[in-house]
C-alpha cells in the first residue's frame, strides 16, 4: 500500500468507533499518541517505541510515542506531537496529521486518543533515555496481514473483553498499541 493508498482510504471511510477498551476506574486521565507512518524503500511503516525496563508504569512494553495531554496542549494533537518530540526527536513541523481515532480506554486508567501522523521526510532519532529504549519500525504490509494480529479474550473484575497481540521478530506488541494498530488496519481495509 502507498502512501497515497493510505491516505484516501484513510480519508474516504468514516472513522471506526470500534475498538476494545479495557474497564477503566474513573476518572480516566486524558493521554494522546502518535501513529507515525514513514516511508522507507516505498514502502509505509510504523514507528514504534520501546519502554525502558527501568520504568515503574509498562517497563519494556512497545508504545506508541505519546503520553498525559497537559494543561499547555491546545488539544490531543498537541500533545501527540510533544510527546512525539521529547521522546524521539521527532520536530512537529516534519509530520502531517491525517486524522485521529476515537479514545481508547485502559486498565491504568486512561483515555488514549490516537493521532494519525504522515512524516514527511527521514529524521534521525534522538531518544529520550528517561522514556524510551528504542525506536524502531514495523512494515504497514505485516501488520495488515490478519495472521498476524491475534486476539485472546481476557477477564478482569469478571468482565471479559479481547486483548489483541503481534508478535513481530523478537517483540511483542499487546494492550492498547496493538488494539490501536488493528483499528487502523481494520479501518484502512473497509
Amino acid at each position: 500500500m502507498t502512501l497515497t493508498e493510505l491516505e484516501t482510504r484513510f480519508r474516504l471511510h468514516a472513522l471506526s468507533d470500534r475498538i476494545a477498551s479495557a474497564p477503566s476506574p474513573a476518572p480516566l486521565k486524558a493521554a494522546a499518541v502518535l501513529i507515525p507512518l514513514v516511508e522507507k524503500h516505498n514502502e509505509l511503516h510504523l514507528g514504534l517505541t520501546q519502554r525502558p525496563l527501568h520504568l515503574r508504569a509498562h517497563p519494556g512494553q512497545i508504545s506508541f510515542p505519546g503520553g498525559k495531554v497537559e494543561r499547555d496542549d491546545k488539544d490531543q494533537t498537541a500533545t501527540a506531537l510533544r510527546e512525539a518530540h521529547e521522546e524521539i526527536g521527532l520536530c512537529p513541523d516534519n509530520v502531517e496529521i491525517l486524522g485521529q481515532f476515537p479514545a481508547h480506554n485502559t486498565f491504568t486508567g486512561f483515555e488514549i486518543t490516537p493521532i494519525v501522523g504522515r512524516i514527511k521526510s527521514p529524521f534521525e532519532p534522538v531518544l529520550d533515555p528517561g522514556e524510551v529504549a528504542e525506536y524502531f519500525t514495523v512494515p504497514l504490509a505485516f501488520l495488515r496481514q490478519r495472521r498476524h494480529r491475534h486476539t485472546l479474550n481476557f477477564s478482569r473484575k469478571g468482565i471479559n473483553y479481547p486483548v489483541i497481540f503481534i508478535p513481530y521478530q523478537d517483540r511483542f506488541i499487546w494492550g492498547a498499541t496493538a488494539a490501536i494498530i488493528d483499528l487502523l488496519c481494520r479501518h484502512i481495509e473497509s
